[in-house]
């Protein structure tokens, strides 16, 4: 069902925005006037729907327009990389107080960075990853890579319902291109981390095409929810950046793909990845849905 905000932090984000509105903004991105959303956007949020977004950091796109891309298809779960925490929370209060979404916020940062992120010297904002849920988050775990490469990287975890079931999902950025022996050694963490759970969802920005050998583990955890995607060279994995590589994904290990979608999006070199889940079934690689 549509999640309606109550109460006073929607009273305080309706006044903050309607300030904002008669005086114009603080923010170089300009007035935050809602986006109208296409036609055949979604009205409430989707129960079994979850996405993964880079965001693009440093990218010159407003929190206004990033708000409506997920309004759009409004997922019960979004994963989000590359994200400072003062943008995730104007995100979320322009979903709620322009789309009338409401969302929790959970925020795995292994940096805190003021060339990205703004704010003093001295008090830097976060910058990593977040995740927003329609569903209350439990159980949040923030876990820095021992190395991370060029960049400090990392991966959380949060509990939380998916398709009214419990689901472990998590959110992680791996170390950039051409940095592999540092993935290999994230993805030996991470695959550990994703093997205790029997459900779970695991969004992120890999930074690896689908048969790099370091994602190797994901692959014999989990199933991409793209049928034709995986780890042989001739699979037809649909692109998810501006360079035409696969690098985003959502993996699932003991749920069944439904619909899976790639978006592009003029806001972010990565494209949207969104898909529909059945956390009821679980499939193996020999039983994918037809796509």
């Amino acid at each position: 069902m549509l999640l309606r905000s109550g109460g006073s932090r929607w009273l305080a984000c309706a006044a903050a925005v309607a300030c904002l509105l008669l005086l114009g903004p603080s923010a170089p991105e300009g007035p935050p006037f809602s986006r109208a959303l296409p036609v055949d956007a979604v009205t409430d949020v989707v129960p079994n729907r979850v996405m993964t977004w880079n965001l693009c950091n440093p990218c010159d796109a407003s929190n206004v327009d990033r708000a409506a891309e997920i309004a759009t298809y409004a997922p019960q779960v979004v994963g989000m990389q590359e994200a400072c925490a003062r943008d995730v929370e104007k995100i979320r209060d322009y979903l709620e107080v322009f789309y009338g979404l409401r969302y929790h916020v959970a925020y795995g940062s292994v940096l805190q960075n003021w060339s990205r992120c703004g704010g003093a010297p001295w008090n830097p904002g976060g910058f990593g990853q977040a995740l927003l849920s329609a569903a209350p988050m439990t159980d949040r775990v923030e876990v820095e890579y021992p190395e991370g490469g060029s960049e400090d990287r990392g991966y959380m975890a949060v509990t939380t319902t998916v398709g009214g079931q419990s689901v472990r999902v998590f959110n992680t950025h791996l170390a950039q291109r051409r940095q592999e022996e540092f993935r290999e050694g994230q993805t030996r963490v991470l695959a550990k981390a994703v093997a205790r759970s029997e459900r779970a969802i695991v969004l992120g920005d890999f930074n690896a095409v689908p048969d790099a050998p370091e994602l190797s583990r994901m692959w014999a955890l989990a199933t991409d929810t793209d049928p034709a995607c995986g780890p042989a060279p001739a699979a037809e994995c649909a692109p998810t950046t501006e360079w035409q590589s696969k690098f985003d994904y959502v993996f699932l290990r003991g749920i069944a793909p439904l619909r899976h979608r790639v978006v592009r999006s003029e806001y972010s070199d990565h494209y949207l990845l969104h898909t529909d889940v059945d956390p009821t079934r679980a499939v193996t690689r020999a039983a994918r849905p037809a796509r």
